[in-house]
């Protein structure tokens, strides 16, 4: 199937710039203008001369808009999955803040008849309007359990999101919040910090294209420009740790620099693999190698290299089991410690981001973008496949791409949940010594299906047997290390996953 779909928002960009700018060239005069000593002007030829690059400015400039509207939009349904999955994983509620809060309060506890005060009586639709809300979705319920906990946002009005507009209600509790800066901090270092942090985590958004024709920048080595933009955060995070001057955020920075510095490098040893594989450094090119040239996603072909860009990228983003550099059991907040206010709230918005970026990046590299899953499989398929087809025509590229980056969100958050802290000798152990070496190895076998097994002929591309023999070998690998036990090992502690101890904690043991 081509990478292309209906939504080219790119090229409806481009006309309308191309069209305004045309239309503009033709109201200026044509005529020259005389200027007496300094000669003639002629209006119309000048603008023409600027008008091709004043047409990519501001095409840009609108891409670059668009693109960063469809980022913060999408994004707001990433705490919303964070908060509420990982509820329903720990048999909680979670968060329960919704669109309900604005007519039915929080607790019992609402402003009043606020609008009676309004005056010249226009306040009176706004209560009419509350009134039927109240009535409509209020809390009032026939089942007597419901009614008496004052809360039936789970009981028939589930589409209203209950929890959704929490993220909203916290951003603007930090936004009204006062900023402090500690007296003996390094104001200078400790103000630029947040703005590295922040800044670079966005601009990595210009690289990421949400569909064919949506995105804002595409240079020919566009993944290398990301991944070097994606690494300058680290900096920022050492930074804001040591201008802090308070010890637990500096342990914090110290331990992110060193968990980072572990686990880039394998991170782009990853990423190179994966242009080894596509024969591109381009990140468009990269998907449309998936989707029109080889027919099959990086997942199947390069296995061990989907699991160590998941891991490393969970390392990368600081997320539970990898998160010591913040560890609020013992370092109250890591290395963010001494912010507050809009600043913390942005930087905890930035941690989403790069965890969001991180699950599109998966999607791109290794689940064929905004292909369908199986999409030819499907339309071949008799009787149903000519519907299929049409559904997937008139699907846009950047649903099917979002719906396979929350899904590997869901999966951060189901890690987050299984799985308990790593200590810094052992997060340091497992990048240096695991995943290192095992990264070299995913290279070698990129560079071994490049140039060995891909077929670059016109009726070429993979063996049949190359995805079913690497998924398969993966798979299998992974079983037998599961169930591998090394009880000399255990015993030792030399497990890369050791968190036990050998001797028990009870009451009374460690008494001398």
């Amino acid at each position: 199937m081509a990478s292309s779909d209906w939504l080219d928002i790119r090229g409806w960009m481009d006309s309308i710039v191309g069209w305004s700018m045309d239309s503009v060239h033709d109201i200026l005069p044509s005529t020259d203008i005389g200027l007496g000593p300094l000669g003639t002007l002629n209006i119309q030829a000048e603008f023409a001369s600027v008008q091709s690059p004043l047409e990519t400015l501001i095409f840009t400039t609108i891409m670059c808009t668009v693109v960063f509207g469809i980022m913060m939009l999408t994004l707001m349904v990433v705490p919303y999955i964070e908060r509420k999955f990982i509820a329903r994983l720990m048999d909680r509620l979670g968060a329960t803040t919704s669109l309900r809060s604005l007519w039915i309060g929080e607790g019992r506890v609402t402003a009043g008849q606020w609008w009676n005060q309004l005056p010249f009586g226009m306040g009176a639709p706004i209560g009419w309007t509350i009134g039927i809300l109240n009535s409509t979705f209020g809390n009032e319920s026939k089942h007597v359990a419901v009614d008496r906990v004052h809360n039936r946002g789970y009981h028939g009005i589930w589409f209203l999101f209950p929890g959704f507009f929490q993220a909203l209600a916290d951003f603007l509790k930090f936004a009204t919040k006062e900023h402090i800066v500690p007296a003996k901090a390094d104001r200078l270092v400790f103000e630029v910090a947040p703005i590295i942090i922040i800044s670079t985590t966005i601009m990595v958004y210009a690289f990421i294209p949400f569909g064919p024709h949506i995105w804002a920048a595409d240079p020919e080595l566009s993944l290398i420009f990301m991944m070097a933009i994606f690494g300058v955060a680290p900096l920022g995070v050492f930074f804001a740790g040591w201008s802090s001057n308070n010890k637990y955020t500096l342990i914090g920075g110290m331990r992110s620099a060193a968990q980072l510095t572990a686990y880039e490098i394998p991170l782009l040893i990853t990423v190179l693999a994966i242009a080894v594989v596509s024969g591109s450094f381009n990140i468009l090119e990269i998907i449309d190698f998936q989707i029109e040239t080889s027919n099959t996603w990086n997942l199947f072909i390069l296995p061990l290299g989907a699991t160590l860009f998941l891991i490393t990228m969970i390392a990368e983003v600081e997320r539970i089991p990898f998160d010591m550099p913040e560890a609020e059991a013992e370092l109250v907040e890591g290395w963010w410690t001494e912010y507050g206010g809009i600043r913390w709230g942005l930087m905890f918005a930035v941690e989403m981001m790069r965890a969001y970026a991180a699950c599109i990046l998966f999607a791109l590299f290794f689940l064929g973008g905004w292909q369908v899953p199986f999409e030819d499989s499907l339309v071949a398929l008799p009787y149903i496949g000519g519907g299929l087809e049409t559904v997937f025509t008139a699907t846009p590229g950047i649903f099917i791409l979002l719906a396979k980056a929350y899904i590997m969100f869901a999966f951060f958050v189901w890690v987050r949940a299984s799985l308990h802290r790593v200590r810094t000798d052992q997060i340091l152990e497992f990048g240096w010594r695991y995943l290192l070496p095992l990264s070299f190895v995913n290279l070698a076998i990129a560079i071994w299906l490049r140039l060995e097994v891909w077929n670059s002929t016109a009726a070429g591309g993979w063996p049949i047997w190359t995805a079913p023999a690497l998924f398969g070998a993966f798979v299998l690998l992974f079983i037998i290390l599961a169930i591998d036990e090394d009880k000399e090992a255990l015993e030792l502690d030399r497990r890369m996953y050791q968190t036990q101890t050998l001797d028990k904690a009870s009451p009374g043991t460690h008494r001398k």
